[in-house]
């Protein structure tokens, strides 16, 4: 059993596949353009894979919704959540375009067709003009500034992963904020600090 594997057991064969297979794939990607820190990708299943998974255990996204994962990087949050949720379509934007070189490489060797790859800041994405149902991030910036960046862009709210003692930037930010701890999910010593903020736009 994968560590995937052992926090969510109803997946289908074909997620199962895609989770064996992303590690290996980041691995390779990584030796050419690096997207994860040399000392990090061995512990890519745990530290990004997995991490990215906790926005799924909260129950928040449901097929037919879109999500736009801001500052991406290598496809972290939305790669995994892209193969654990096939019926939701996915925008990933990145501003270094090697990054989203990597996100749509790896989307492609995963068979992955809800993902859309683009190289571009956020306020530039579709001219401006879209709106998803949720956004997701994992730590780019500080709050107040992602909430700046992505509040006109959602309908539902933010889905970010974030860690430490976030009590003066969720007050700066000046939205209602929910932290949930993503030990209450994933057993070990790195996800101890690990938060997923919810901010509801409604």
């Amino acid at each position: 059993m994968t560590l995937i594997e052992r926090y969510f057991p109803d997946l289908t064969p074909r997620q199962r596949e895609q989770f064996a297979a992303m590690p290996a794939l980041y691995e390779e990607w990584n030796a050419r353009i690096n997207v994860i820190s040399r000392k990090d990708i061995a512990h890519v299943e745990e530290h990004h894979i997995l991490h990215s998974l906790a926005i799924a255990k909260t129950e928040l996204i449901v097929p037919g919704e879109t999500v736009l994962d801001v500052g991406c990087g290598g496809g972290f949050p939305g790669i995994p959540l892209a193969v654990c949720y096939p019926e939701v379509q996915f925008t990933l934007v990145d501003s270094i375009g090697k990054k989203i070189k990597v996100v749509k490489e790896v989307a492609a060797a995963l068979g992955l067709t809800n993902v859309r790859a683009e190289h571009c800041r956020v306020e530039q994405l579709d001219g401006g003009r879209s709106r998803f149902d949720w956004v997701v991030s994992r730590a780019v910036t500080d709050l107040r500034t992602f909430v700046g960046w992505t509040w006109s862009r959602t309908t539902y709210g933010i889905l970010y992963l974030k860690g430490g003692d976030l009590t003066a930037e969720i007050a700066e930010a000046g939205r209602k904020t929910e932290q949930l701890p993503v030990s209450t999910w994933f057993d070990g010593e790195f996800f101890e600090t690990k938060k997923v903020l919810v901010l509801p736009k409604k």
